[in-house]
């Protein structure tokens, strides 16, 4: 790398031999070489080696020095492609990607065909997908050396990513009839083969497809893949009659995917159910021990049919001790038919089980061989797992206390038990049952994690981190260690749990910390970029980049902006204030009893901040002995890692803006996640907040795409009406005024909100959801209407009502949302009790602790 300020030979081997440590990572090493170059006087102020023992001085974490050296080099060198691609690097290693790309650029403008700085800005450019930098980037990379295949790959990619499939694909063909004298058929020439394939495919061409498979058939080592694409091309060719062959040998090769029978039935052109049972009973035949041609049946066969084929099923399940039987048939209790049919056959087996140890009387009457003694405990177990699932508790637990008092060791057992319990509204002593089920096998991890989630849904987070910390490394808090090994499911239903303690702060770390494990999986694709291309696995990486750019539509970091989302709203409604002092609070006034107990309130309170202040000082006593290792380990360190701020939760719980903190985890879901409802309703809740008309108007419009019945769309629609007043309109600019009349008009219908909601509630008085945000819009547009409202929200048929809406309903009621309203809410309760017997929620016994105040507690739990 010449400099622009040239050095002696001395010093120049100096510097060449410091790049080499740089590269090496032999960093220690390095400072030698640039202090021995510095300290002669005629080059103290040499650019390049400035910049270059920052660069090193990063390497060995110290950051701030490095940035010092680094802009000291640059200063005194401007036109130096070394400093300024020193400078792009060390912006790299901060993850400031766009300032790297600037430095890059720059570094360009003097050293315009250095390879090594190309290479390095074609890889931010396609981490950030700046997909028309990257194709010139790679198009210059492809001039200055032509005969490297990454050359070739990199500029390939460049026109695939940008949707231009017919140069790609003249560019990867020219590739490959100049590698053909090579003859070097290795796995690499098979993963290029398939990928020419894909980006034919997905240009639409799959004739031309089709023979590019055809011919190169042979030199394609991954056999799955061809077969499976040939298959596909000739349905989509209209050549049927040749796929069918290749789908009945993908069906022999692994008869346990259900993608392949979907496709030979369209290959052979069968759409009826009758022609679809008597091929799936060949199928039966050809591989009895697969479980797919057994189980698909059920989803097309009606009345006779379905209870023939389901009792053999059920039957083959029960006999042999199948545990997930009912999780594999649930989706049939969508039709009520079919639930009717299971439910007769189940306790027909049970009836027989006990009287004569067989399925059914005939079994009996013919003598065949009795069933083993377990077919009765798993029969009591589905029995149980029914009735939860129909959500009749006494039942579910009558049914799985005799399978627990027939067989005590089975965990399985327990763990229904307590997701009865769960589903019945009791996570306390839903927890107590999980706990003893992993206390049968502690070295369980599915149990132990099973147990956590239970734990933290009863809101006892410290209990899940001990149960936890059985599985995590020793010498670090299982929580710590948890965060490391990026287990979101932990932090999510943690997050869920202090929300519903109104413990803001920590709610929001935990969210926080999600968040972050979705940044850094997005930065943990930069390795790949290089990778990638040379090992050849082509396919792979494009669908990494196409996986990453929808990363964050996972159910996970949903769960986790909504809850963040959900919490800002709270916090910008009813800020914190900074807690008082008992000598700050006019205790003069206060009666003895209540200054009492708020004295007892502080010593409890000054306790735990000692403690948590030792334990505070203990985990920054492990992190900067941590610290001092790596400094003695310069390798281990990682100088790729960003500085993060540290979540502390009291700063989180008292944001400067609680609505941009929202924004900033709505706009990924408003992105990815467009197609859910809850996006858009929490984004017109922030943004009514924010008193943004159009964005209000915008969310709206979204979600009756997505759901024009939804109640809480409603609900929205009406807040908006109600905020879009004469007066409010008139103050518009005349284009935004025009628009807004219009909406408002579509929404309406031409009447006012209260008839509107009037109207809401004649057409949905079946419905409790519905009925309940139509109660609370009532008296929002009318308080004087209060006890109307309320009696609308709770006068419902208690009978045919579910727990989760009855959680809504008393949430709201105790929230305020209907203001005082103490006797209603004691009257309600009570009905609630009576038809929801063992839910916590609406017990007397109920600990206030495990439910917050503020927030009501609607999270639905899936078995």
């Amino acid at each position: 790398m010449p400099s622009s300020e040239r050095l002696p030979p001395k010093e120049s081997a100096l510097f060449r031999k410091l790049l080499k440590c740089y590269e090496m990572k032999q960093y220690k090493n390095g400072l030698k070489l640039a202090k021995q170059i510095l300290s002669n006087p005629k080059f103290t102020e040499h650019g390049e080696t400035l910049a270059m023992k920052g660069l090193t001085l990063n390497g060995l974490g110290r950051r701030e020095e490095a940035y010092q050296y680094v802009r000291r080099g640059l200063r005194n060198d401007l036109k130096s492609h070394v400093c300024w691609h020193v400078y792009g690097l060390l912006q790299r290693s901060d993850k400031k990607y766009d300032e790297a790309i600037k430095c890059y650029r720059n570094a360009l403008k003097w050293e315009k065909d250095n390879l090594q700085i190309l290479k390095d800005l074609s890889l931010l450019q396609i981490q950030m997908r700046d997909l028309e930098g990257y194709r010139e980037t790679r198009h210059q990379l492809f001039k200055l050396r032509p005969s490297q295949q990454a050359s070739w790959i990199g500029f390939t990619m460049s026109y695939h990513l940008l949707g231009d499939y017919e140069t790609a694909n003249i560019i990867l063909e020219t590739f490959r009839q100049s590698q053909a004298l090579v003859e070097n058929y290795d796995y690499r020439n098979s993963e290029l083969l398939l990928y020419q394939n894909q980006i034919l495919i997905e240009s639409g061409n799959y004739e031309k497809a089709l023979e590019h498979l055809t011919k190169f058939s042979a030199q394609i080592f991954d056999k799955l893949s061809l077969k499976e694409a040939m298959g596909d091309l000739h349905i989509k060719l209209g050549q049927q009659s040749l796929a069918v062959p290749i789908y009945e040998q993908l069906i022999k090769r692994n008869p346990e995917n259900v993608l392949y029978y979907a496709k030979y039935f369209e290959a052979k052109g069968i759409t009826d159910n009758g022609s679809k049972l008597a091929e799936y009973k060949k199928f039966q035949e050809s591989y009895p021990y697969a479980m797919c041609p057994k189980r698909l049946p059920l989803d097309i066969a009606f009345g006779d049919e379905f209870r023939e084929i389901i009792d053999g099923y059920l039957r083959r399940g029960l006999r042999k001790g199948v545990p997930p039987l009912f999780v594999n048939v649930r989706s049939l209790y969508k039709d009520p038919e079919k639930t009717s049919i299971i439910s007769q056959l189940v306790h027909e087996y049970h009836q027989n089980l006990n009287e004569s140890g067989h399925f059914s009387k005939d079994d009996c009457e013919q003598k065949k061989p009795v069933e083993p003694a377990s077919a009765l405990l798993w029969t009591l177990l589905f029995l149980s797992q029914h009735y939860d699932f129909l959500r009749d508790t006494d039942k579910a637990l009558k049914y799985i206390n005799l399978a627990i008092d027939h067989t005590p060791t089975l965990i399985e057992l327990f763990v229904t038990k307590g997701r009865i319990y769960k589903h019945a509204g009791n996570p306390v002593e839903a927890y107590k049952w999980l706990d003893e089920a992993q206390s049968l096998d502690t070295a369980d991890r599915y149990i132990n994690s099973k147990c956590a989630k239970y734990m933290l849904q009863a809101n006892l987070i410290t209990e899940a981190e001990e149960i936890c910390a059985k599985f995590t490394r020793e010498g670090i808090s299982a929580m710590e260690n948890l965060n490391e090994m990026q287990c979101m499911w932990f932090q999510t239903e943690c997050a869920l749990a202090y929300q519903r303690l109104g413990k803001w702060g920590d709610a929001l770390k935990k969210c926080h910390e999600v968040d972050r494990h979705f940044a850094e999986i997005i930065e943990d694709q930069f390795d790949f970029h290089t990778y990638c291309m040379r090992k050849m696995t082509l396919r792979s990486y494009v669908g990494l980049l196409r996986l990453e750019d929808v990363l964050r539509a996972h159910p996970f970091y949903f769960k986790a902006a909504k809850c963040a989302i959900e919490v800002y709203i709270r916090l910008f409604d009813k800020p914190l204030e900074s807690e008082k002092t008992v000598e700050e609070i006019d205790t003069e006034n206060l009666p003895p009893a209540e200054l009492k107990k708020l004295r007892n309130k502080q010593r409890k309170a000054k306790k735990k901040a000692e403690i948590e202040s030792a334990q505070a000082a203990q985990a920054a006593s492990k992190k900067e002995q941590h610290q001092k290792s790596k400094q003695q380990n310069p390798q281990e360190a990682d100088p790729e890692a960003p500085q993060l701020d540290e979540l502390i939760p009291e700063k989180l719980e008292r944001p400067e803006d609680a609505l941009e903190k929202a924004i900033d985890f709505l706009k990924p879901l408003q992105t990815l996640a467009k197609d859910r409802i809850e996006t858009h309703l929490l984004a017109f809740e922030v943004y009514s907040r924010k008193n943004k008309i159009l964005l209000m108007i915008q969310s709206v419009k979204r979600a009756r795409k997505l759901d024009s019945t939804n109640p809480v769309l409603h609900a929205c629609i009406v807040k908006l009406l109600i905020a879009l007043t004469e007066e409010n309109v008139n103050n518009f600019h005349p284009s935004v005024k025009s628009v807004v009349e219009k909406v408002r008009t579509e929404l309406s219908g031409g009447k006012t909100a209260s008839a509107l909601n009037d109207d809401f509630i004649r057409k949905y008085e079946k419905s409790v959801p519905h009925l309940l945000e139509g109660a609370k819009m009532m008296y929002i547009l009318d308080r004087s209407k209060k006890e109307e409202a309320i009696k609308l929200a709770t006068s419902f048929d208690m009978e045919n009502a579910c727990i989760e809406d009855c959680t809504k309903v008393f949430e709201c009621l105790r929230c305020g949302e209907f203001g005082e309203c103490e006797e209603q809410l004691k009257t309600f309760k009570e009905r609630c009790h009576k038809r929801f017997k063992y839910a916590c929620l609406f017990s007397e016994a109920k600990s206030e602790e495990n439910h917050g105040d503020e927030v009501p507690d609607t999270q639905t739990a899936n078995s």
